[in-house]
């Protein structure tokens, strides 16, 4: 599968598929599309799954829904929370395993994946590293100007991670035009929004 066309980049719009794993509970998902400062809500949710199967099990689920995301979507970029430096080694090594899944899907679809820490995250979104859930929630709905509270709240931390993308595509967007010489700022956009993937960059 292709991805989307560059074309988008001149249109500044952006699509954005956020993913929130968890080895225990259940794993969020959220597409946003950002036109200049405006965002949307096209898709949220979040997978649970019975905690009897196998791991192995998990990982093959997890695999089809981002790739079925993706497929329906076409997200210009995947963006994923990163590992907790704090979880034990065993948990860690777990969530590293589901991130794996989440960057295969994409990289299979050809579309940049890109990393962010839970401080990272918060701090685009809420404005502080130490936000609460509910807090995340409030901004969530604020800022994708929605009717209701996203539930659950492992479905609004995806929206925050795809929100928290769209803040750093908007800010490369804005130092790559301001950099630029006036000929080539339309290239220059474009090369912002199509920045080589993070997600190996933690």
């Amino acid at each position: 599968m292709n991805s989307r066309s560059p074309q988008s980049a001149g249109t500044q719009k952006l699509r954005v598929l956020g993913v929130d794993p968890a080895v225990i509970g259940a794993i969020g998902y959220g597409v946003i599309q950002t036109e200049g400062s405006r965002a949307i809500c096209m898709r949220f949710g979040a997978l649970k799954l019975p905690r009897q199967l196998t791991f192995a099990f998990r990982l093959r689920e997890i695999h089809l829904l981002i790739s079925g995301l993706v497929e329906q979507f076409q997200p210009d970029a995947v963006a994923v929370e990163s590992v907790f430096t704090s979880l034990n080694m065993r948990t860690a090594l777990k969530l590293a395993e589901m991130r794996g899944v989440v960057l295969l899907a994409a990289a299979q679809a050809q579309i940049p994946a890109h990393s962010y820490s839970p401080r990272e995250i918060k701090a685009s979104v809420a404005g502080f590293g130490g936000a609460s859930k509910q807090q995340i929630q409030q901004m969530v709905r604020s800022l994708l100007h929605m009717d209701v509270i996203p539930e659950p709240a492992d479905a609004s931390d995806a929206l925050a991670v795809a929100l928290c993308h769209a803040q750093a595509a908007r800010s490369r967007e804005r130092l790559a035009a301001a950099a630029a010489p006036r000929s080539t700022r339309p290239s220059a956009l474009r090369s912002a929004l199509e920045a080589p993937p993070s997600a190996f960059q933690d």
